[in-house]
């Protein structure tokens, strides 16, 4: 038996994601939530600002459902236009800004986007477009007035005004629910074009939950958000979560190491989240014992996995710090397991932890449903209100996605006899050598002991003999030496001679996207060749 409950009733129990973040700010409505290049938001602030950019897009001619595309940096306005979507009942595109014309106009013509917001310093990438797609509506994020365009809407300057009196300080009336889409998060397309991974109000706000209660967000954090927001581990992991409970969030451009560890002891910030590559810069750089990062207590990595000895170092270099391992993927929100500070223990650096209450998790043998035995190498598969609805007009992905009822994630994984998984590699990743699948993961896991290696990526290119080789891409810290055959004789000791490198790359830097993911591909690419 259904209820259809009456417009009162609905109003009263209203639970999008503009009504939770609405319920932060009415508990602490002077409090700050977050501050960007010398301008600070108030919870209150923040919550008129988003109302008043929802009103703005709908008065420019958006209706409800309209995709918007967002490509620009972080900023206050970027997180005001992703709001101002949330409150306008709008789905939010975002777009990764290193991307240019071909690939800008594929994912606004994939997800049919009506309008896009831009940069002032991406605009010219936005007017190469020219008619190749096909927007109702093109504005920027935050325009400098210097040279700002009268004609164009601006994110910020909407925010900003008050020119259309109280009215426009309150959410549209927009009937939204649960089940309709509020954003399209593109894959990052590493083997195929990108597909775009629909969320829906429900799926994100139970990644919310599992969020708050598996990452101990607090409302006196002070957390520095500094991995691009296009990226959905920053955006709802940490930003959102934080936001809905009331924490402070200082919003910065990218993760420059000096800025970084600037903030972190100027700011007294506590909490900080990064892939392996940002916090291995950390690490290696000069001001990270200079600076007093005392009040540092939460410290999370994820977005791909990191190196065992890496894990180790953070903890003895910040002893106080609370170690929290975040694993997941863009269709599940992002959040699927988490290996908690207290579950940081010698034998299990290497885990990416349980599932959290969220999410239900099973390791199978890939091809099939099958269940691994503890310690059996399958494919993880979830099954959450988290997941994604579909990939935007992919039929034929998504049902190859969902086979069986079950989402394939596409990484192998095993699991112990006590319920922790351990991430072995992406399916792709594993390297097929004379027909024995090595996983890169357990290469770079062995050479990382080696004290000269800074950063590594082991690839698998084609050789004529044994199908694939093992290659070692290395980067060597600063001041140290290495040749070649002294890693190959150092890993000689660590693994059976079958996982051996066959040939060892040396690199000033290894190429990451600008959310600071590792880009294998491009090293396949470039040393596919080389015997």
């Amino acid at each position: 038996m259904g209820f259809d409950p009456t417009q009162a009733v609905r109003g009263a129990i209203g639970n999008t994601l503009g009504d939770a973040l609405h319920r932060s700010v009415c508990r602490q409505p002077q409090a700050p939530a977050l501050y960007f290049q010398g301008r600070d938001w108030s919870y209150a602030q923040l919550d008129v600002g988003a109302n008043r950019v929802a009103r703005g897009l709908l008065d420019a001619g958006l209706v409800q459902g309209d995709r918007v595309a967002a490509y620009g940096k972080n900023s206050d306005a970027y997180v005001l236009l992703w709001l101002g979507c949330v409150r306008a009942g709008l789905i939010h595109v975002p777009v990764n800004y290193a991307l240019v014309r071909d690939e800008l106009a594929y994912i606004c013509n994939q997800s049919g986007a009506a309008a896009l917001f831009c940069d002032d310093d991406l605009m010219a990438n936005v007017e190469a477009l020219g008619d190749t797609v096909d927007l109702r509506l093109r504005g920027s994020l935050r325009a400098e007035k210097a040279h700002a365009r009268t004609e164009a809407l601006d994110i910020l300057s909407l925010a900003l005004s008050t020119a259309g009196g109280t009215g426009n300080d309150t959410p549209p009336p927009v009937d939204i629910g649960d089940d309709d889409p509020v954003q399209i998060l593109y894959t990052s397309g590493t083997t195929s074009a990108p597909k775009g991974a629909v969320h829906t109000y429900r799926s994100l706000f139970a990644e919310y939950i599992g969020c708050l209660l598996h990452l101990d967000v607090a409302e006196h954090d002070r957390c520095l958000a500094a991995l691009p927001l296009y990226h959905s581990a920053q955006m709802h992991c940490f930003l959102m979560p934080g936001l809905l409970r009331g924490a402070f969030n200082y919003l910065i451009e990218s993760p420059q190491a000096d800025r970084v560890l600037e903030i972190i002891e100027t700011e007294g910030i506590t909490s900080f989240f990064a892939p392996p590559t940002v916090w291995i810069g950390l690490l290696r750089h000069d001001d990270f014992d200079r600076r007093d990062l005392a009040s540092l207590r939460k410290l999370y990595y994820g977005a791909s996995i990191m190196p065992e000895p890496i894990v180790a170092e953070l903890a003895r270099r910040l002893p106080e710090g609370r170690l929290f391992n975040c694993y997941g993927q863009s269709e599940i929100a992002p959040l699927a397991t988490v290996l908690a500070p207290e579950e940081h223990v010698a034998d299990r650096l290497s885990s990416c932890g349980r599932p959290i209450t969220t999410v239900q998790t099973r390791i199978v043998r890939p091809g099939t449903l099958e269940d691994c035995a503890p310690g059996e190498h399958g494919e993880i598969v979830h099954r959450s209100p988290q997941l994604m609805v579909a990939y935007w007009d992919k039929p034929e992905q998504t049902a190859e996605a969902f086979e069986g009822g079950w989402f394939h994630s596409g990484d192998l994984a095993y699991r112990d006899d006590e319920g922790f998984i351990y991430i072995v590699d992406r399916i792709k990743d594993v390297v097929n050598t004379g027909g024995v699948m090595v996983a890169s993961r357990e290469v770079e896991e062995a050479l990382y002991t080696h004290p000269a290696i800074a950063e590594i990526a082991v690839i698998g290119v084609p050789h004529a003999k044994w199908v694939e080789a093992i290659a070692a891409v290395v980067v060597l810290k600063p001041g140290s030496t290495a040749s070649a055959e002294e890693l190959i004789a150092h890993a000689r000791e660590r693994l059976a001679a079958f996982k051996l490198p066959k040939a060892v790359h040396f690199v000033d830097e290894l190429p990451k996207n600008t959310a600071g993911k590792l880009l294998k591909r491009e090293l396949r690419t470039r040393f596919s060749d080389e015997k």
